[in-house]
């Protein structure tokens, strides 16, 4: 028998040299003769490989060097959030039927896949107050960009506004999304919003903002279609549980994060993009959309009803080239949100908002501390501080507190005047959490630590 060299490929030496003679070459070097000779096998200075074992130990060694959340008080957040995740939702979320399940082509064969499809589009077009939810997106960012790109399909318009409230992460998937096509991206004021709409394809604006700050949505509506244009929320699903939908606001797409609805945070997703909009537009929305129907004997059953992508139809006409969809974390949502119910997902917001204003009214009585918002916000807020938000937060991380600095991740932070940190509360948030933030806030505020003061 023939010694196959390469345990991990099923290519004996025998079927190596049958394959290389039948193409007429003596070896695979001479395949890669466009590569440089000394560029081929370099001699890296690296020391010798380690065993299994070894890798493991030395990447855990590695890992054991991170501070996690969770390991301390914990308030960073924004569209990703540290929330509760009940038992219950990975439990049935990962039954191998969910999790080996792929696309949906053939709905035959697909009847459970596609009625959890259903049911998390049922879902969260209640929450949302929308006619119509897809699902779904790959992550707030994409669904951000598309919802543009829709509105520049609906209007024959090219030039998309866009608030700098709205996150950052989701302003530059916007721009490197537009690029291709030449779209117009305006940055401005969520304040000046309305103002701008004229000309525009859509204006998207985020209630909350980035920084926590409520956003009266119906005057940015209501100018967007005295202009022709159509208006883009991003929003959060917990905040709809409380604070008015996007539907009732007038909005005609609604897009943002679905992570905190029971999907655990993870350097790099999966992360579940939520998009909506109004019926008049279900022509134009990419991704797919699971409907429901009945058979010739009136059997309850589930089907693509539309998936508007360049796979299916012709290429020029297709919406997206959106395609394998987060199809498991929409699942996951559904599960999460259907164990909660309305009075969960309230209860959980409300203790998120409840805590920071607790938090904020004490952080605000520290003499050189004060909350930036520009006005009312949710479960998010901004501190502004004399020594600025970079210093603060790594004066915070030195004590075991995690926080986020605009000035750091925020691209148009100081451009916007705000060198703040903001802080997030979840109904994970405790109260010895507050005190301990509060307590190292003041401690350093009395101090003028060295840190804070470079």
């Amino acid at each position: 028998m023939s010694r196959n060299s390469n345990p991990y490929s099923p290519h004996t030496d025998d079927d190596r040299r049958t394959m290389l003679a039948a193409i007429g070459v003596d070896s695979v070097d001479e395949l890669l003769t466009a590569v440089p000779a000394n560029a081929r096998r370099p001699k890296l200075g690296l020391p010798p490989g380690m065993s299994e074992m070894e890798v493991q130990a030395h990447l855990e060694q590695l890992a054991a060097r991170n501070m996690k959340a969770g390991d301390g008080p914990f308030f960073i957040g924004g569209a990703i959030q540290r929330r509760y995740v009940p038992a219950a939702v990975p439990a049935l979320a990962f039954r191998g039927e969910f999790l080996t399940a792929y696309t949906p082509y053939q709905a035959e064969v697909s009847q459970g896949t596609l009625q959890a499809v259903f049911e998390y589009q049922s879902l969260m077009a209640e929450l949302l107050a929308m006619d119509v939810v897809n699902s779904s997106m790959y992550d707030g960012g994409s669904a951000v960009a598309e919802a543009a790109f829709m509105a520049v399909r609906a209007t024959g318009r090219k030039r998309v506004v866009v608030g700098m409230e709205v996150d950052y992460t989701y302003r530059r998937t916007l721009r490197t999304y537009s690029r291709g096509p030449e779209v117009d991206v305006v940055e401005v004021p969520s304040a000046q919003l309305a103002a701008s709409a004229a000309g525009a394809a859509c204006v998207i604006v985020q209630h909350p903002d980035a920084f926590g700050t409520l956003v009266d949505v119906r005057p940015v509506a209501d100018a967007a279609h005295a202009a022709g244009a159509l208006c883009v929320q991003v929003t959060e699903p917990h905040a709809c549980a409380l604070l008015e939908p996007p539907g009732p606001l007038g909005v005609d797409i609604a897009v943002g994060e679905g992570q905190p609805l029971g999907i655990q945070m993870s350097y790099g997703g999966p992360h579940l993009g939520i998009f909506a909009c109004r019926e008049a537009l279900v022509r134009q929305m990419p991704g797919r959309i699971a409907g429901q129907t009945v058979d010739v004997n009136g059997t309850r059953g589930f089907v693509n009803t539309l998936q508007t992508r360049e796979q299916h139809i012709r290429r020029e006409k297709a919406t997206s080239n959106i395609c394998t969809n987060e199809a498991l974390a929409a699942i996951v949502a559904a599960i999460y949100v259907a164990l909660l119910g309305p009075e969960g997902l309230r209860a959980a917001a409300r203790a998120g908002a409840t805590r920071a204003h607790a938090l904020a009214a004490r952080l605000a009585a520290i003499p050189g501390c004060e909350v930036a918002n520009d006005g009312p916000f949710f479960d998010r807020f901004t501190l502004r501080t004399a020594m600025g938000g970079w210093a603060l937060r790594n004066a915070l991380l030195e004590r075991g507190i995690q926080v986020e600095a605009t000035a750091a991740h925020y691209v148009d932070g100081k451009r916007q005047g705000r060198d703040d940190v903001i802080l997030q509360c979840t109904e994970l948030t405790t109260a010895a959490d507050v005190d301990a933030l509060a307590t190292a806030v003041g401690a350093l505020a009395r101090s003028g630590d060295a840190a804070m003061a470079r």
